[in-house]
């Protein structure tokens, strides 16, 4: 859908292109055939998905999947329930990482280091440790991008790797952020708090 946008050199200003304001937006576009059809087609099942991942949502609930790390991974930006479930399931006790470094480097979001006497080289990431809380961390970290918390970063990194990597190594870099900020809030059992915050958990 964000490739017919380009297609047809039209805007897409909104952060959400499948939310209420980007559902205007395209409801407004007036597309020719069969381009207005694969829109249509693709908002349906996306809301079919929506249903699905929303009936998954509540049989879980259902059946007591709960944690107490939960509520406060709820109020880090990006996270919603399942990942919040995702990340503290995979997680375990906050208590086995002695710090928030152990922590990223638990999640295999860190890269390879190759070093030789003088010679220090980065490689790709380790990619160790459990596959769903990396995936859960660089899920959020997308919708992360987006909040005046992260969006400085996000792009500044963005903008220095560039167009061919810059958006991906940006997403991991944000993952990290919020590993680090994951082990202070449950550390302390206190809420996410911006940057500038009286307490800031993510600098």
């Amino acid at each position: 859908m964000h490739a017919v946008l380009l297609a047809y050199g039209k805007p897409c200003p909104v952060s959400d292109l499948f939310g209420v304001s980007g559902r205007e937006l395209l409801a407004r576009l007036a597309l020719p055939e069969p381009w207005c059809g694969n829109v249509q087609a693709s908002l349906r099942l996306i809301d079919e998905l929506d249903r699905e991942i929303d009936n998954c949502e509540s049989e879980l609930r259902r059946l007591g999947a709960d944690h107490r790390y939960v509520p406060l991974l709820l109020t880090i930006p990006g996270i919603g329930w399942v990942l919040a479930y995702t990340i503290a399931a995979e997680l375990g006790d906050i208590d086995r990482f002695a710090s928030p470094r152990k922590l990223a480097g638990y999640t295999g979001l860190c890269p390879r280091v190759y070093q030789s006497g003088e010679t220090d080289r980065r490689g790709p990431l380790a990619k160790q440790g459990p596959k769903y809380l990396r995936w859960a961390l660089v899920e959020a970290a997308v919708h992360a991008g987006t909040h005046p918390a992260y969006r400085e970063r996000y792009q500044r990194t963005k903008a220095r790797v560039g167009k061919q990597r810059g958006a991906k190594v940006a997403q991991v870099d944000l993952a990290r952020r919020l590993a680090e900020a994951i082990w202070h809030m449950l550390t302390r059992n206190q809420p996410f708090a911006p940057a500038g915050a009286t307490d800031p958990l993510a600098a």
